[in-house]
């Protein structure tokens, strides 16, 4: 009986085996290894470190520098903008998609535009010169945004001529954004059935003048980087996700076609004008750190193609569609005439009146599709908004990639899936 006692005793003091284990390891399901006790330890990357590129935590289990087990833990920029959505009238919810991925909010406006226009079966109905400045926004928004990722992910790598560069030619862009919406960062520039306003004068070869110098600035950063014996030996063979991984994990955008699957939104459900524009779809070999940076430096240089072909068919002509219920009346017309100030009173006060129904529309945004999807009951306000952010996915493949590898690799994987936490948390 004493010994039965001693031995429930000793149970109780004993430590499990286990128990050298950070208590962060439990909380986050991080795997058991059959490393004994003190063998592995937890480390924090981020939410603050600067390679982690926003307000990602990533919680690492190493085994000295090789990485056993990496969870990310997410939520830190969490916004609430679909609930949000929901309480808001479909105009007002656009400045809030200004805020998904805040590094290209000119192509988020586009395609929650798109989106709404879809379920009120208006979208054939957009005029032609519409259509052109909305892919004008969208290739502008992709070359500022892969400008960003790319200097980013070099200055990680101690590249710094290149981040140098690339901000150079993005703060450019911010001048031609503030012209065109009056805001240089948060532009909320589409509307439901057309635009806020039209190109101000002088624009279109101000955009010219850019386009020239940034296909300068492109070469020049293939030039510093593509054969750069450290950058090269930092990215190749290091993070490769296979095709059918990447099908799997459900990337998009540039990550997914660096692993050779040619997949682009705007070829296989072509919207607004890009039917009618020459552009090539740059598709990697390996999937590696290496290709997904080749695949961005010749998306710019196809979207630079995209925007000269668009300032040479710029059509004329109005930028809404001609609906008083849908687009807010002149205001020259709301001073004089009775039944547009009953349009512009309705449409402010209560919204646009969406038919009931559901749609999905994703379009081809910098970091992969970015799509919405809406519910409607009928009225001005959405039932229920529900977001498909590019970045969530991507981080999603993180425990994937990193497992297995130094510490040291893990900067240039998540530099080279180029996500943004706006719109992984929303």
């Amino acid at each position: 009986m004493s010994d039965q006692n001693n031995d429930r005793k000793r149970a109780r003091t004993e430590s499990p085996p286990d128990s050298g284990r950070s208590s962060a390891a439990d909380a986050f399901g991080l795997q058991r290894s059959e490393r004994g006790p003190g063998e592995t330890m937890v480390m924090n990357m981020g939410p603050s470190h600067p390679a982690t590129h926003g307000v990602l935590r990533l919680i690492l289990e190493l085994d000295g520098e090789i990485i056993i087990n990496a969870v990310p833990d997410i939520g830190y920029l969490h916004r609430g903008d679909e609930k949000i959505a929901e309480n808001m009238t479909y105009t007002q919810f656009i400045p809030y998609t200004d805020r998904l991925d805040y590094l290209a909010p000119l192509a988020n406006n586009v395609a929650y535009a798109l989106a709404v226009e879809r379920l009120m079966g208006i979208e054939n109905k957009l005029t032609p010169r519409c259509r052109y400045i909305r892919v004008i926004c969208c290739e502008l928004a992709r070359i500022s945004s892969h400008l960003l990722g790319l200097g980013s992910y070099s200055l990680d790598m101690g590249a710094m001529t290149v981040f140098l560069y690339t901000f150079t030619e993005r703060e450019k862009i911010y001048n031609l954004a503030e012209a065109l919406t009056g805001a240089r960062f948060t532009t909320s520039y589409t509307r439901i059935g057309g635009l806020a306003r039209g190109l101000p004068e002088g624009w279109t070869n101000a955009l010219a003048k850019f386009l020239n110098e940034v296909e300068v600035t492109i070469d020049d950063i293939d030039k510093l980087l593509t054969r750069n014996r450290i950058f090269v030996d930092r990215t190749r063979d290091v993070g490769v996700i296979s095709a059918a991984d990447a099908i799997d994990f459900g990337l998009t955008g540039a990550n997914l076609r660096a692993s050779g699957v040619e997949f682009d939104l705007r070829k296989a459900r072509p919207y607004l004008v890009y039917p009618e524009l020459e552009f090539d779809v740059p598709v990697g070999s390996t999937g590696d750190s290496y290709d997904r940076y080749l695949v961005r430096i010749e998306e710019m240089r196809q979207s630079v193609r995209i925007l000269r072909q668009c300032l040479k068919k710029l059509p004329g002509g109005g930028l809404n569609i001609d609906d008083g219920k849908t687009v807010l009346p002149p205001k020259r017309k709301v001073q004089t005439d009775m039944e547009e100030l009953i349009h512009q009173f309705i449409l402010v006060t209560q919204g646009i009146n969406v038919p009931p129904g559901e749609v999905y529309f994703g379009a081809e945004n910098p970091k992969g599709e970015l799509g919405f999807y809406i519910n409607s009951k009928g009225g001005g306000v959405p039932h229920r908004l529900k977001i498909r952010s590019p970045s969530f996915v991507s981080i999603s493949v993180l425990p994937y990639l990193l497992k297995g590898r130094l510490i040291s690799d893990a900067i240039p994987i998540i530099g080279s899936l180029d996500f943004v936490m706006g719109e992984c948390d929303r």
